[in-house]
């Protein structure tokens, strides 16, 4: 089945290699963005902003089979962008976040686990629960931390700026926290197999690397991957409690016990993620981080993690 596909987004990170995914299987490919990012080949670009009005009318002349919304953060954004687009007639797929849930002390978290009221992502649970009780046949995937080439937001990025650069790592206590990170790849076949099931309407799934990992873990793979030696690097412990467990300036992960369960996702659409998570570090540093000319990095942050 080839379907007609509406991108919001899809010329960043996950909404790009979802793009690549879905071209390599033959779907006609929309993408509606303001063009400040190269738009790939053998796509059509609609070029607009999703905040303006007379932009999104230029929706209004096509009809797609299916929408994914890779970029909105509030119910607001889906509501106005469906206003223009009109309903697919497929699927719509929403890209949530495991940053819905509260805080627990139950591990691994499903998706019928409390949602944190205070969530900066409160927005994306919002949209979920609006598609469910508007009737909108929807797949949400709510990923943990993404990570890979053309990641923007700072994860392995981090650790590679202080790995590469021969600094002490800082890590919180004795780095026996547990954290969990999947590959953006993976995310994106996931979304398209869900396209090939029933099952996958109006469900709502946890994306993630099926295992979890130390932060002193995490650490070590990173090294691992840049092809340093471990013994070679200082692991600097820090004490997170004077800072706020889910702020993400000073340290890139939430500063307590954090992983979900993907059993669901694995079992109705049969999908298991393709790479670790040292495999998954390697592409990204060798295919994308050792690529970029890196500005000098400024490391002051890591001493008031120590003062």
């Amino acid at each position: 089945m080839i379907l007609k596909v509406l991108f919001y987004g899809g010329t960043r990170f996950v909404g790009k290699a979802l793009v690549s995914n879905l071209l390599s299987k033959g779907h006609e490919i929309f993408v509606f963005t303001r063009g400040n990012l190269p738009v790939p080949e053998n796509i059509t670009h609609l070029k607009g902003d999703r905040s303006n009005d007379e932009d999104l009318k230029k929706l209004s002349d096509h009809s797609f089979d299916l929408i994914v919304d890779s970029s909105g953060r509030k119910l607001e954004d889906t509501q106005r962008l469906l206003k223009f687009s009109g309903l697919p007639s497929y699927r719509f797929i929403y890209i949530s976040s495991a940053g819905v849930y509260d805080n627990t002390q139950l591990f691994p978290v499903g998706e019928d686990s409390p949602i944190d009221l205070e969530s900066r992502h409160i927005g994306k649970a919002k949209t979920e629960s609006w598609l469910k009780a508007e009737g909108i046949p929807f797949t949400s995937f709510r990923p943990t931390y993404i990570y890979g080439p053309g990641n923007y937001n700072p994860i392995e990025k981090w650790f590679f700026d202080r790995i590469t650069n021969g600094r002490s790592i800082p890590v919180p206590l004795d780095g026996q926290a547990i954290t969990q990170l999947g590959h953006v790849s993976d995310l994106a076949e996931a979304i398209s197999k869900s396209l090939e099931t029933d099952k996958a309407i109006n469900q709502i799934y946890n994306c993630s690397g099926s295992k979890a990992v130390t932060f002193k873990g995490l650490i070590e793979t990173a090294i691992l991957a840049t092809g340093n030696k471990v013994s070679d690097f200082n692991l600097r412990s820090f004490d997170p409690s004077k800072l706020d467990p889910k702020a993400r300036k000073l340290f890139p992960l939430r500063l307590t016990n954090f992983f979900t369960d993907t059993s669901k996702i694995e079992k109705d659409l049969s999908w298991e993620p393709k790479f670790d998570l040292l495999n998954g570090l390697i592409d990204s540093y060798k295919n994308d981080y050792i690529l970029v000319n890196h500005e000098q990095v400024d490391f002051s942050s890591d001493e008031i993690l120590f003062d």
